[in-house]
């Protein structure tokens, strides 16, 4: 009697952040792969960078694919398309076996995660609240920053402003100087921190005038349920693509 075949073999995963020297981001980020995989511990999940921190992404993917695996799935721990994912994570995955999964955002999870680091950080009625994202000189990341602005303000049943650390327009301390005349009597600015994890941008908002500063996405359970979505996503197009003869 034949013995029953095993689980079908699943392609790594690869979780690639940009990297960052601040050891708070890093902590944030490493909880990220972490929460991935205590909900899934089937999977083989590696972690790498673009920028800063080893190892980086091609030497991971190419490292991976020398194992005989399944294919490999590498997980922007990003929040939008930009120059990393465009170019950095897209030539690390030229070989057939490995494709990259989308970004983390848009998503209607993160803006849950937004609003609550709001409500922790105690936004009021009158206060004004701007969403300050890293910013990238790609049109697609402006528009999904912007998906992300709509659906926060939706939320809050109020308008949400937009400033950008860099790459984009308005940056965030002229968005913050703006709200400011804006303001409702006892109202404050209050911006919400659309960045993973702490590191330079969050320090150069912190930096930008506001009243009050949200603490960041990570840590949150809910961020490795997008990462999974999206391994899955890119795992099933990966499956789906002809094989180079």
């Amino acid at each position: 009697m034949s013995p029953a075949p095993g689980p079908t073999p699943r392609p790594v995963l690869v979780g690639c952040s940009h990297g960052t020297d601040d050891h708070a981001g890093r902590a944030a980020i490493a909880s990220i792969l972490r929460d991935v995989r205590a909900v899934r511990p089937d999977l083989d999940v590696r972690e790498a960078f673009v920028d800063v921190q080893q190892p980086e992404v091609p030497d991971v993917v190419a490292g991976a694919l020398l194992d005989d695996v399944a294919g490999v799935v590498v997980v922007p721990l990003l929040l939008s398309v930009g120059y990393h994912v465009r170019v950095d994570i897209a030539e690390a995955v030229a070989p057939d076996a490995a494709t990259a999964a989308d970004p983390l955002g848009p998503d209607e999870r993160l803006v849950a995660i937004l609003h609550d680091r709001l409500v922790e950080a105690g936004l009021r009625d009158a206060d004004t609240v701007v969403l300050a994202a890293a910013g990238s000189s790609v049109a697609a990341a402006a528009d999904a920053v912007a998906a992300v602005a709509a659906g926060l303000a939706a939320r809050l049943g109020r308008p949400v402003a937009i400033g950008y650390g860099a790459g984009a327009h308005p940056r965030v301390p002229v968005a913050v100087a703006q709200a400011r005349l804006d303001l409702a009597p006892g109202g404050r600015v209050v911006v919400a921190s659309y960045l993973l994890a702490p590191g330079f941008f969050l320090d150069r908002v912190r930096e930008a005038g506001a009243d009050v500063v949200a603490a960041p996405l990570a840590p949150d359970p809910r961020l490795a349920a997008i990462v999974l979505d999206r391994y899955e996503e890119a795992a099933g197009r990966l499956r789906e693509a002809p094989s180079t003869p």
